[in-house]
């Protein structure tokens, strides 16, 4: 026999040998790969768990400028709203429920009605600049105002016109979103941003 001959028996030893660890190898790397998946998918489960807390916290701080934002335009109502109102004065919130108990009394509100006024963020009642009518202001505080405080404000003005009063649904806040300033246009609401007044007009 030839001397490749009879070298081939350990030559197949050794390709079986080498065979095997290469499955062992691909085998180590699969596992490898097994664990870098899972730890993958870990992280992108831990990401989503930060995110959704970021966003709780993101609007915990909005709910908390707003309450700061609702309190600023209570307490200098009478500045903040000047330009649309004399001798402007907070509706207190007895005030309000007598005003409300009575209109609900005569059949003038309902019941619901007046549940839906008494959640309205601040209740101005002042002077015309024009004619010094009695008008109430129905505002609705937020730090970004968005297309829903416009309706709250203009439902909740509507409603409280039902009791006899001349109303005007009003928006404030710190800056208004393009989508509620567009709103305000189209259903006449007043805009009160910081220490600007924005008639609908213009909004």
């Amino acid at each position: 026999l030839t001397e490749e001959l009879l070298s081939l028996p350990q030559i197949m030893h050794d390709l079986a040998e080498a065979q095997q660890r290469t499955e062992q190898r691909v085998e180590e790397l699969a596992e490898a790969q097994r664990r870098t998946e899972q730890h993958l998918a870990d992280l992108v489960a831990a990401q989503w768990r930060t995110e959704q807390r970021i966003g709780r916290l993101q609007d915990d701080v909005d709910d908390l400028k707003g309450v700061v934002m609702e309190e600023r335009y209570y307490r200098r109502a009478s500045s903040y709203f000047s330009r649309l109102v004399r001798r402007s004065q907070v509706i207190s919130g007895n005030e309000l429920t007598a005003l409300l108990a009575e209109a609900v009394a005569r059949g003038a509100l309902s019941e619901e009605g007046a549940d839906e006024i008494g959640w309205a963020d601040v209740v101005v009642r002042g002077q015309r600049r024009d004619d010094g009518t009695d008008l109430y202001l129905v505002v609705e505080v937020s730090w970004g105002v968005g297309t829903s405080d416009v309706e709250r404000a203009v439902r909740r003005a509507a409603l409280l016109a039902q009791t006899g009063v001349q109303t005007l649904p009003v928006v404030a806040g710190d800056h208004i979103i393009d989508e509620a300033a567009e709103l305000c246009r189209a259903m006449r609401v007043w805009q009160v941003l910081d220490e600007r007044v924005i008639t609908p007009s213009a909004a």
